[in-house]
């Protein structure tokens, strides 16, 4: 029997937001322990996790995201088999979890494991990606309507909308919101990058984990995420995910990357070919 932990860090997080991630936690009964790592500047939010297979810690100070999951799986990595980083804006049936530990449990090559991704109206996130250029990041951002059809193909084509997401995929990009870890493979490539404090530390964590084991967007299982993009509201948020996709591109090179484009050049090329249908294989 496999042993799962999880991991959720917050930040004046919602409190109906709280209770359904709990709920969905809970009705799985899968998870033995689940870290809370409270960033809020007070401890408003304590009373919410008296239940004991949770660990509540008030941080106080804001770390980051990546550092605050690092602070829970350091305890996790070494008495569990995989880890659950999720958002707090997650919330899924009973059942979904189990179907994702399953197909973990299927091959030990899977190091990091995404469901299907649903907004809540049903519609499907696009959230399994190339990995990114400047370029690609920019045309998310902005709207050039002189080239429109240009950047919109370039979109899609980041976003591997033409896989049309009904099939499995090993892929180097996968969004932080949902992520189900093999511990084992923690060990091997290392938590969390901590120089990011929010956005790129889970494309980095990816590609870490994709050089080495299956990182497999899973669609038998699948979520809801209540998807803020608060960067897009925000200029304070738009800075910070600036300035952490340039430590990105700093630490992995901005326009010459040529491990990036050996990676997506072998994803697109797999799907476009009759067994890019199943594509999870190293």
């Amino acid at each position: 029997m496999k042993k799962i932990s999880a991991s959720l860090v917050l930040y004046n997080t919602s409190v109906d937001q709280i209770k359904r991630v709990l709920d969905s936690l809970e009705a799985s009964e899968l998870i033995e322990i689940l870290y809370v790592v409270d960033n809020s500047p007070k401890d408003s939010l304590q009373d919410l996790f008296g239940a004991n297979w949770i660990k509540y810690s008030h941080i106080g100070s804001n770390p980051g995201y990546g550092a605050s999951h690092n602070m829970a799986m350091r305890q996790a990595i070494d008495f569990f088999d995989y880890h659950l980083v999720l958002n707090p804006d997650i919330y899924f049936d009973s059942g979904e979890l189990r179907k994702a530990i399953e197909r973990m449990n299927q091959d030990e090559k899977i190091g990091h494991l995404m469901p299907r991704i649903l907004n809540t109206d049903g519609s499907i996130q696009c959230l399994c990606k190339l990995l990114p250029t400047p370029l690609d990041l920019i045309i998310r951002r902005f709207s050039f309507w002189p080239l429109v059809s240009f950047f919109r193909k370039r979109e899609a084509r980041y976003e591997l909308r033409s896989s049309g997401y009904e099939n499995e995929m090993n892929v180097p990009n996968l969004s932080g919101c949902f992520m189900l870890l093999r511990t084992s493979a923690l060990k091997v490539v290392g938590l969390f990058d901590e120089r990011f404090f929010m956005y790129g530390e889970d494309v980095d964590l990816t590609r870490r984990i994709h050089e080495k084991f299956i990182t497999l967007y899973y669609p038998g299982a699948i979520v809801t995420h209540h998807h803020a993009r608060d960067s897009y509201k925000s200029l304070k948020m738009l800075w910070i995910h600036s300035v952490n996709l340039s430590r990105y591109f700093n630490k992995w090179g901005w326009f010459l990357d040529k491990r990036r484009a050996q990676i997506n050049r072998e994803l697109l090329n797999h799907l476009s070919s009759k067994a890019g249908k199943r594509y999870y294989q190293t």
